[in-house]
């Protein structure tokens, strides 16, 4: 298929497979050697691109990113950051500057990544160079040198012209296309973000056969906000942060760890709630606060309670030819808490992750909603739990013998993450902590005080 996008500011074509990455096009046929190929699964950051689209501009790793998924966009490597004359961009010479550099494996995604901060005017550094990882300088230089340049004006030679481009065949514009498309092929595979099939590419090496990208479906990526919030299946996690963050601000800080920086500026919610791991983030938060899912087939839609969705391990209540339209939540819950354990704070894989939703009136629990991933093979409620909650007084007894139930509700496994004993243990010391974050008690490290 033909490509079309605006490279380091000229627009180029290329022939290309479905499944050809960004990274390996720059480097093999480009020879734009800047950008790096580190852990080639989007964890490391040295393979950093900034993309520029109608919606904005943004750091995307480029070793799972699909050529067809920048057809229109404007791209620019670290070799595009400097001006025509060979100016040196601010964050360049801050780095410089700072002493941000020794081996300079990982400098070039940094640069990327702090040069699409600066351009975006944002300054929460930490969490945007979290999906940057440096072995030797120390972060302490680097962040020096992107708050150094944060004053600095944005070059005029990054002001991006996007390109005319046509429609990809494989590239649905709407739902609709996508619903008639997908019914006619429900053995292809739909890719939105590729933040994980990119890495059925990348490391195992799969042919994915026919797929269709999703990224072009607009009306899947908008946010309709009222008393129940409903997000489009291809609404990216990045989008949806500042979203959450004004009506569920524990589920934000949540995603605040949700992988990386650029890892939520491509993956979608659909995305993470179709693919039914047992280890996603979304799900429990929003089986706590009793979303809905909405799905499609050609022009025929049901909905379902989002935990009814994961029946066992890789197994989901979807039909052949059936897809993620949206999910609905409600817009408030104020007493919903999410905690993630990894052993990473930063884009690591929760070895727990529980979300709980417990409603008191007059000192007594009325209602409980408490969800848990890498508890069991799916995302799943503690129902026991809730059960024993649930009619008692909200005190500290009665949270400690509703603990017990939680081996009635799971029986975790042991792996690289954890073992099924302290999973077991945590999940019980994670009820106990959300008892005391109600009652207004400091409960996160991030808050503890020397």
């Amino acid at each position: 298929m033909l490509v079309k996008f605006s490279l380091n500011g000229e627009t180029v074509e290329v022939e290309t497979s479905a499944t050809h990455t960004l990274l390996d096009w720059l480097r093999e046929e480009k020879r734009l050697t800047g950008t790096k190929e580190g852990c080639n699964e989007g964890d490391c950051g040295a393979c950093t691109v900034m993309v520029t689209d109608g919606q904005g501009t943004k750091a995307l790793n480029a070793c799972i990113l699909f050529l067809p998924q920048i057809h229109g966009k404007a791209l620019r490597t670290v070799e595009g950051l400097t001006g025509p004359g060979g100016e040196a961009h601010p964050v360049q010479d801050a780095m410089v500057a700072h002493h941000g550099s020794q081996c300079g494996f990982c400098t070039p995604g940094f640069v990327v990544s702090m040069a699409v901060g600066h351009k975006t005017g944002r300054q929460d550094h930490d969490d945007l160079l979290a999906g940057n990882l440096c072995r030797c300088t120390g972060y302490a230089p680097i962040i020096r040198a992107a708050q150094a340049a944060a004053a600095d004006p944005v070059p005029d030679w990054l002001d991006e012209a996007l390109p005319e481009a046509g429609a990809l065949a494989i590239a649905p514009e709407t739902a609709d296309e996508l619903a008639q498309w997908y019914e006619a092929h429900p053995d292809a595979t739909l890719v939105a973000g590729a933040t994980d099939v990119g890495l059925w590419v990348t490391k195992g090496l799969r042919d994915l056969g026919e797929l269709a990208f999703l990224g072009r479906c607009r009306d899947l990526q908008q946010i309709e906000v009222g008393d129940v919030i409903r997000v489009g299946a291809g609404v990216t996690m990045a989008t949806l942060l500042p979203v959450l963050r004004d009506h569920h601000p524990s589920y934000a800080e949540m995603v605040r760890r949700y992988g990386s920086e650029q890892v939520r500026q491509a993956a979608t919610i659909g995305g993470n709630i179709a693919n039914g791991s047992p280890i996603g983030d979304n799900p429990p938060a929003l089986i706590a606060l009793g979303a809905t899912l909405h799905l499609r087939k050609g022009k025929t839609r049901r909905d379902l309670p989002v935990e009814e969705f994961f029946i066992d391990y890789g197994k989901q209540d979807r039909a052949p030819g059936e897809f993620v339209e949206a999910v609905s939540l409600p817009a408030a819950a104020p007493d919903l808490r999410c905690y993630k354990l990894s052993k990473r704070f930063d884009q690591d894989i929760s070895a727990v992750c529980g979300c709980f939703n417990v409603t008191v009136e007059n000192g007594q629990v009325s209602a409980a909603r408490i969800a848990f991933g890498g508890m069991a093979g799916i995302p799943k409620r503690a129902t026991h739990v809730e059960a024993a909650l649930i009619g008692q007084p909200w005190n500290t007894a009665n949270v400690e013998a509703a603990c017990a139930k939680f081996a009635e509700d799971f029986t975790p496994l042991t792996d690289m993450r954890a073992s099924a004993a302290y999973r077991l243990e945590t999940a019980q010391n994670l009820l106990r902590r959300y008892h005391r974050d109600l009652a207004g008690d400091a409960v996160s490290v991030l808050e503890v005080q020397p």
